[in-house]
């Protein structure tokens, strides 16, 4: 066996073998057959996790074609062993042009799929805009991101959207696990397998307080960082101030900062302005899902030298001296510089989308062109099936606290 061929496919087994869930629904599903006779075009981090998501809907009778959804965030090895030794249909490759990026999210368009699961939504909207031949085939589809969903919410609301999306996103299965666990621990190991640099005593400023933010700040003040939190929203600002952390504006924020994570969702996050109050030395990081947080174009106009400073880390020393360190281009650090989130985590996450892609296809013809929740029903079933493969039991409502939480007539 190839060399590249053997380490993915260990990295597939160490995956499976840590993700209950899915391996709960493969067994379902190899059974049970729900996706027979459908092509499934899949955008995702093209790594462990993901390829095992990919195999479960394989096995589960779908004709799997995937691509990655980020120019840096795909594991080679994997990528290879999911083509040599599971069969399936992969277009990916670590250090993407933009070229070759979009000449992969046509390949999955070019199998006309049935249904399509995306990760920032570039390739629903594709279908939508310049690939609207294969448009007519998809019958619905999943995203699995805060910004994806953000921009498919959007589509719809200008009756753009031409067929119905889960949001995974929002399960409590995924955002309350994998953007708070999963991205507070995982923007750490990217930290330090870029930079080889301690956290502990260091000024740490995380652009957004979502869900990711939220994980990312407590994981800072957890490692020993004096934490700062920036926010556009009054409430989520004044949560930050609750649970413990300084709160400012970022161009006030940097003044200190020794290291600067983006968690938002949103873009220019790090401008002109930003840059020009920003700290000597500090090491600035993005953990949003596109590498548009940290205005590359304002830096490089700041900047008159920029070079390599470890694999995953460039330094660009400013015209007024100074030097700031930027990892993996700007893009989510996570991937691009680590191995992004723990299996444990994306058990649940990638389960929401197995299990929210067989819903789509059972019951699209009854949805129309909007963004739906993932129901109630499928996050408590995966939620049941973690519990029980931790050796977990909790308690269950009586008949009577079922009626009592259900009516309105008993009272003081």
């Amino acid at each position: 066996m190839d060399k590249l061929v053997e380490q993915g496919s260990r990295r597939l087994k160490w995956a499976y073998e840590h993700m209950p869930v899915i391996q709960e629904l493969d067994r379902r599903y190899r059974e049970e057959q729900p996706l027979a006779g459908l092509k499934i075009g899949m955008a995702l981090h093209t790594e462990a996790k993901t390829g095992m998501l990919a195999v479960t809907l394989a096995n589960a009778g779908a004709k799997i074609c995937l691509a990655s959804c980020n120019p840096l965030s795909t594991d080679d090895s994997v990528a290879a062993a999911l083509r040599d030794e599971y069969g399936l249909d992969v277009h990916a490759k670590k250090y993407e042009t933009q070229e070759e990026y979009y000449n992969n999210l046509n390949a999955v368009l070019n199998i006309s799929p049935d249904y399509v699961i995306d990760d920032g939504a570039d390739l629903i909207t594709m279908a939508h805009t310049k690939r609207r031949d294969a448009l007519k085939n998809i019958k619905g589809g999943n995203e699995e991101t805060t910004t994806g969903v953000i921009r498919l919410k959007a589509m719809a609301a200008q009756g753009k959207l031409e067929f119905p999306v889960m949001d995974i996103n929002d399960a409590k299965m995924k955002y309350l696990f994998d953007n708070r666990y999963g991205t507070g621990q995982s923007a750490f190991d990217g930290w330090m397998n870029a930079t080889n640099l301690v956290v502990a005593g260091k000024h740490l400023v995380v652009g957004g307080y979502g869900w990711c933010g939220k994980g990312v700040a407590m994981r800072a003040k957890g490692m020993g960082a004096i934490v700062t939190v920036t926010e556009v929203d009054p409430v989520k600002a004044i949560e930050a101030r609750m649970d413990g952390f300084e709160v400012k504006p970022m161009a006030e924020a940097v003044k200190t900062a020794d290291i600067v994570m983006t968690v938002t969702g949103c873009k220019d996050i790090i401008t002109e302005k930003v840059l020009a109050n920003m700290k000597d030395g500090c090491v600035m990081g993005n953990v949003g899902h596109f590498d548009n947080e940290i205005n590359k174009k304002d830096l490089d106009a700041m900047t008159v030298s920029k070079e390599k400073a470890r694999d995953f880390v460039d330094r660009y020393t400013l015209k007024d001296g100074r030097k700031l360190y930027l990892i993996a281009e700007g893009r989510l650090m996570n991937l691009a510089a680590g191995q992004g989130h723990p299996a444990e985590v994306m058990d649940t996450s990638f389960a929401s989308q197995a299990m929210g892609i067989v819903y789509m296809v059972n019951n699209h013809e009854r949805m129309s062109c909007q963004v739906y929740r993932v129901p109630d029903e499928i996050d408590n079933e995966i939620a049941t099936i973690k519990l029980r493969s931790r050796g977990i039991e909790i308690d269950s409502l009586t008949p009577e606290q079922y009626d009592y939480i259900h009516s309105w007539q008993e009272g003081t």
